[in-house]
């Protein structure tokens, strides 16, 4: 047997995600998932085509913890990661959750309302956005992977103000999403006959994945950064646009811009940057763990564009946790994730 894997959340999207991914990868056993409402139901009848996992039965949180293995991935909703593994457990976890991404707690609680159950673990815990930390996540026993809009702005932001290209103030995001960004128990406005046919903003101001945001680009610009950010829910079932305005630096040209994102990712499998003439679709890369990622310089306006898509199940989650956990196993990093996008 090859590294024993439980898989907290095994019915909701991520969760869901993560069992479909694992299914083809040669170095990883599913030994046991957990999904409260699922208990004692096998795992094919929620998922067909799962191989060898579809007569496993689904677990409560509780009992799948008992159960011997050498890594976790959590997708829990927020406050139960840091109740669980606030403790100490020998074994390697990859949380899904927002419970570890911030490393302030004060600012935990004034993000999402409750006070950190783990305020002195959180330390512990490494960014699980890949392509600006893999050196810490190959060591790491503990990866907190960063949320799907969090990713996708990162992703196109991070290295143009790492090199100096746009300013730290004045920082604007939009965003859509497809409808599985809300999980497979959201709430009313969510179902097909709201969705379909409708584009809609929601939580403008204050959106939870802001301070996630302004940690890591405050990191890169090593001072405190504030961004706009707002989200919008478009009538598709996966995938995230993420379009980032942001102040030009004087002298700024349009090479400049590319050359940053080739700098950056030149190496990097799972990001693509586009040249002139391209723009990311959310279609491209739907069932992947890959990122497009380019900008245009507005020297009318002085602005920067830029732009990247993802699969929200795949990079911003599922995807991105196995790539993280494959580091912290020594495996081939896109091992269980070479699959090309599913069109049309």
């Amino acid at each position: 047997m090859g590294v024993g894997v439980v898989v907290l959340g095994a019915s909701g999207f991520a969760g869901g995600e993560l069992l479909r991914l694992l299914a083809g990868h040669t170095g990883m056993e599913l030994v046991a998932a957990a999904a409260s409402k699922q208990t004692g139901r096998r795992l094919g009848d929620l998922y067909p085509g799962l191989g060898y996992a579809e007569d496993l039965e689904f677990y409560s949180v509780e009992d799948a913890l008992r159960v011997g293995s050498d890594l976790i991935f959590s997708s829990l909703p927020f406050g139960h990661s840091a109740e669980l593994f606030g403790q100490a457990d020998a074994r390697k976890i990859v949380d899904i959750s927002a419970d570890f991404r911030l490393k302030d707690a004060a600012a935990y609680e004034q993000w999402y309302g409750q006070k950190h159950l783990a305020p002195d673990d959180l330390s512990r815990w490494v960014c699980g956005l890949t392509e600006f930390h893999r050196g810490e996540i190959r060591t790491a026993t503990r990866v907190a992977n960063p949320g799907c809009y969090p990713t996708a702005a990162l992703l196109a932001l991070v290295p143009l103000l790492k090199s100096g290209l746009i300013g730290n103030e004045g920082i604007h995001i939009d965003a859509m999403s497809g409808v599985s960004g809300a999980g497979r128990a959201s709430a009313e406005g969510f179902d097909y006959s709201s969705a379909n046919e409708n584009v809609r903003p929601y939580a403008v101001v204050g959106h939870k994945h802001i301070p996630e945001i302004e940690q890591e680009l405050g990191r890169v610009a090593g001072s405190e950064i504030k961004v706009g950010f707002v989200p919008h829910l478009v009538p598709m079932t996966r995938g995230i646009l993420a379009t980032c305005s942001a102040p030009a630096a004087p002298g700024v040209d349009q090479d400049a811009l590319l050359d940053a994102y080739r700098t950056s990712y030149g190496g990097e499998v799972f990001v693509r940057v586009l040249d002139d003439g391209q723009l990311p679709e959310t279609k491209r890369l739907s069932g992947t763990n890959f990122a497009e990622v380019t900008a245009r310089l507005d020297a009318r306006v002085g602005r920067v564009i830029a732009f990247c898509a993802i699969d929200n199940l795949g990079k911003g989650a599922a995807g991105q946790a196995l790539q993280n956990a494959n580091l912290m196993f020594g495996f081939k990093e896109t091992e269980g994730l070479e699959a090309m996008a599913v069109t049309p």
